[in-house]
C-alpha cells in the first residue's frame, strides 16, 4: 500500500505569513495561530530551532495546542549542523562559560565551541524534544548541512556522531553543497545513508550554485522528506538576504505537478512522505501546499488530511 503523504510549511509564524490574511483577524496569539494552523495542515516544520536551544516548555504547549496525529519535523540547532550561531542563541549557562573571544563574537562556530560543549548542546535538545516524543507528535529531526560541509571521510564521521547523540529519534539529513549528489560522489553518499538509517532530504531549489543539489527523489529510509526551498535565484545565494528574502518564490502549478510523479513513487518505496514547503513569503507557501496537495490527490496519493477544525 502506497505511503502516507503529509504536507505543510516551515515557519508557521513567518512575519510576512502573519501580514498576508491567511490568519483570521481574530487568530491572534501564539496559541490561536497554532491551533489554526494545525487544523489546516497535518504537519508543520519547526525552524526557529535552528536559530536558538529548543526550550522543554515551548514543546510542551506545541503538544498541548495541536491535535492527536499532528506531525511537528523540528530543525536542529544551528552548531550542531555544522553552522555557525548567534551568541545568544545559546543558553545563557553555556554562553558565560565560554572564553570572552569566543562570547564576543557575532558568529560562534561549532569548532569554537569544542565536543564537549557540543555533546551538551545535544542532550539539551534532545531532552527538550521529550514532550513531542512523548504525545507521538515529533516527527523528523532536520539537520541542515552548509555549503561548506562538503563530502568526505571526516564529514561522514561528523554525520555517524549525530546519530549516537541522538539515538532513538529519526533523523533528517539535507545538504547545501552540490558535491553530495554529484556523479561522483552520489551512489556512495546515498548508500551510507541507506545503511545508517538516516532520511535523505530531497529538495526543490535554484540551480547553477555551489550550494545547489538537483532535484532527485530517493528514498534511504522508510520514511521520506521533501523540502520546497523555491526557485528564486537573485537570492538563493545573496548574503543580507533574510529568510523571507532568500526563499520568496511563488511555484507555478506547472513546477509543482513535475514533483507530482517523483512524491507518488517515494509514496510506493516508504510508510510515510513529508512535504514541506519552505518557500516562506506572505501566504505563497500556504499556496503552494494547498495546490500540490489537490494534485497528489488526483494522482491517487494517499494524503493526510488534518483533523477537525480547532476553535481559536
Amino acid at each position: 500500500m502506497p505511503a502516507l503523504v503529509k504536507i505543510g510549511i516551515s515557519a508557521w509564524t513567518e512575519p510576512t505569513l502573519l501580514s498576508s490574511g491567511f490568519y483570521p483577524p481574530s487568530v491572534r496569539t501564539a496559541e490561536a495561530r497554532l491551533r489554526y494552523y494545525a487544523s489546516s495542515f497535518p504537519i508543520v516544520e519547526v525552524d526557529s530551532t535552528h536559530y536558538a536551544l529548543l526550550a522543554e516548555r515551548n514543546a510542551e504547549l506545541w503538544s498541548e495546542r495541536t491535535p492527536e496525529g499532528f506531525t511537528m519535523d523540528v530543525k536542529v540547532v544551528a552548531p550542531l549542523s555544522e553552522h555557525y550561531i548567534a551568541p545568544r542563541g545559546l543558553p545563557r549557562d553555556m554562553r558565560d562559560a565560554l572564553p570572552r573571544a569566543v562570547r564576543e563574537k557575532q558568529r560562534i562556530y561549532p569548532q569554537d565551541l569544542g565536543d564537549d560543549v557540543l555533546n551538551e548542546l545535544a542532550g539539551r535538545f534532545v531532552s527538550a524534544l521529550r514532550p513531542l516524543q512523548a504525545s507521538g507528535k515529533l516527527g523528523l529531526v532536520l539537520f541542515q548541512y552548509p555549503v561548506w560541509f562538503t563530502f568526505s571521510s571526516a564529514s561522514l564521521r561528523r554525520i555517524e556522531r549525530t546519530l549516537v547523540l541522538f539515538r532513538g529519534h529519526r533523523l533528517a539529513i539535507e545538504f547545501r553543497n552540490a558535491g553530495w549528489l554529484g556523479e561522483r560522489h552520489r551512489d556512495e553518499t546515498l548508500a551510507f545513508l541507506r545503511e545508517q538509517g538516516l532520511v535523505y532530504t530531497c529538495v526543490d531549489e535554484p540551480q547553477g550554485f555551489a550550494s545547489s543539489v538537483p532535484p532527485i527523489a530517493e528514498a534511504t529510509a522508510d520514511v521520506a522528506l521533501v523540502r520546497f526551498h523555491g526557485r528564486n535565484v537573485e537570492t538563493w545565494e545573496k548574503k543580507s538576504a533574510s529568510a523571507a528574502e532568500r526563499f520568496a518564490y511563488e511555484y507555478e502549478k506547472a513546477e509543482l505537478a513535475s514533483w507530482v510523479p517523483k512524491i507518488v513513487g517515494l509514496s510506493r518505496q516508504t510508510r510515510e512522505v513529508h512535504v514541506i514547503m519552505n518557500n516562506c513569503y506572505r501566504d505563497w507557501s500556504v499556496r503552494s501546499a494547498v495546490d500540490l496537495t489537490e494534485m497528489l490527490r488526483r494522482a491517487g496519493a494517499r494524503i493526510v488530511e488534518p483533523r477537525a477544525k480547532l476553535a481559536a
